[in-house]
């Protein structure tokens, strides 16, 4: 369904928008866990190993590609604010032509570098050989997953955020299916895994394609408009590029943190394993916030509408503190289930139980992070985004190498907080010099119009 956020509620505009990101993700987070239970059961340990070797390589990939489709989104959003359907449709082409040579180079580069990325990961040579199937497998489906955020981006730009969660839904339904079947029918081990992700990558391509062409007729491309326009490529570009970088900085700061954690044992990286897929939960809801508040600015921005713009801002913002009274409460009343979910030693759900309680109160800040940064998005300011979130994971990073060997897992709940507090410290100032700028320069255009 189109949602024009250009009049109606704002509040209304951004929960209706951000409820369906929010169930999708919780969704894909319940399905990976599934997937990986259904591959560690009927594949074997030799099988979960090689999949969870090669799942950070691809996630790097992959917020690449939602980096780029992200980046797309604000323009496609600004665009259709506008009621420009020309210049919507220009970029939608150009989007997925530049996606389409993007993904194909990276399916290519994967298919012949997955050896050597492998062994700069110093994966053991017992799972070698099954780790580079699987990791040359998920490359070769990087073309549908690029297509599948890319339409899904499409329809997330006009408003419409529920049907890419149903299509992703189902994905993730077939692709748990097709687990069973290869893994644990016909034995594939990650040959079965990795075909089963392949296969529901193209499915949900195929049907946001069907979708757009079938139902919205506005958004729907003729082949002698499927042209690479430069204007626009040179904008996508601009925006993707950034965003790309900015995405994929969480990860690999991700990666060195789990490097510190294993230096305290086995105990300490199973319950930051733990503790890590509560933080997931926690974060996600907050990004789909963050998205929906992205695609308001950039509408509001195109149709001209400066001050409903602007109060994107504090809405959004009492949407985040909204949601994390939430979960900060839950967090607190079912810390210790949680973790007896997850170990069994009463040492182990000690330490996430003190992770977890300092958490609860600390997600309000990354709430206002991921705000600030949909706000920048939608106003077409990448730049910003990415260097706080270099100065986040930077800070972070050092602090959990200074502060781990002496405080163990609960020092990493404080690295994140002094993290998130030097985001802060950068992007609420500049919030109010590039507003201050912003204004100037529109009441000058008003003068000289």
């Amino acid at each position: 369904m189109v949602r024009d956020m250009t009049r109606g509620s704002i509040t209304r505009h951004l929960v209706s928008f951000s409820i369906p990101l929010v169930l999708g993700n919780l969704f894909q987070l319940m399905y990976n866990a599934v997937d990986s239970i259904v591959v560690g059961k009927f594949g074997g340990e030799d099988a979960l190993a090689a999949v969870g070797t090669g799942n950070p390589v691809m996630n790097i990939v992959i917020l690449g590609i939602t980096g780029i489709c992200i980046g797309a989104s604000v323009l496609m959003s600004e665009f259709f604010g506008a009621k420009d359907m020309e210049k919507l449709k220009r970029e939608i082409s150009t989007t997925l032509l530049l996606g389409s040579v993007f993904s194909v180079l990276i399916a290519v580069l994967g298919l012949f570098f997955s050896g050597w990325i492998l062994k700069m990961m110093d994966v053991p040579e017992g799972i070698f050989s099954i780790s580079v199937l699987y990791l040359r497998i998920i490359f070769l489906g990087m073309p549908f997953t690029f297509f599948y955020n890319a339409y899904a981006a499409v329809m997330r730009s006009v408003g419409d955020s529920k049907t890419p969660v149903k299509f992703l839904a189902f994905a993730s339904v077939l692709n748990a299916c097709l687990d069973l079947l290869f893994v644990a029918g016909f034995h594939m081990g990650v040959l079965g895994a990795g075909l089963a992700t392949v296969i529901a990558e193209g499915v949900s391509a195929g049907l946001c394609l069907w979708y757009v062409n079938r139902n919205m007729p506005m958004l729907r491309l003729k082949r002698s408009e499927l042209k690479v326009d430069r204007q626009m490529l040179k904008l996508t570009l601009q925006h993707g590029s950034v965003t790309a970088l900015q995405q994929s900085c969480q990860p690999i700061g991700k990666l060195l943190i789990q490097r510190s954690i294993n230096s305290l044992g086995i105990t300490a990286m199973a319950v930051f394993n733990a503790v890590s897929r509560v933080d997931d939960f926690a974060f996600t809801p907050e990004q789909s916030i963050s998205s929906g508040m992205m695609t308001f600015v950039s509408q509001n921005r195109g149709a001209k509408q400066g001050e409903r713009m602007k109060k994107g801002l504090p809405y959004g913002l009492r949407v985040e503190a909204g949601y994390w009274v939430l979960i900060c409460t839950a967090i607190l009343l079912l810390k210790t289930p949680i973790m007896n979910l997850f170990v069994e030693e009463s040492e182990a759900i000690r330490i996430g139980v003190d992770y977890l309680t300092l958490m609860a109160f600390f997600y309000l800040l990354p709430a206002f992070t991921n705000g600030i940064q949909g706000f920048f998005r939608g106003m077409g300011n990448m730049t910003i985004t990415l260097v706080s979130t270099l100065i986040q994971i930077s800070v972070r990073v050092v602090f959990v190498y200074l502060l781990v060997p002496s405080m163990g897992i609960p020092a990493v709940a404080w690295a994140s907080l002094i993290g998130w507090l030097c985001m802060l410290a950068a992007e609420v100032p500049y919030y109010f010099v590039y507003m201050k700028r912003w204004d100037n320069k529109n009441s000058q255009n008003l003068k000289g119009a």
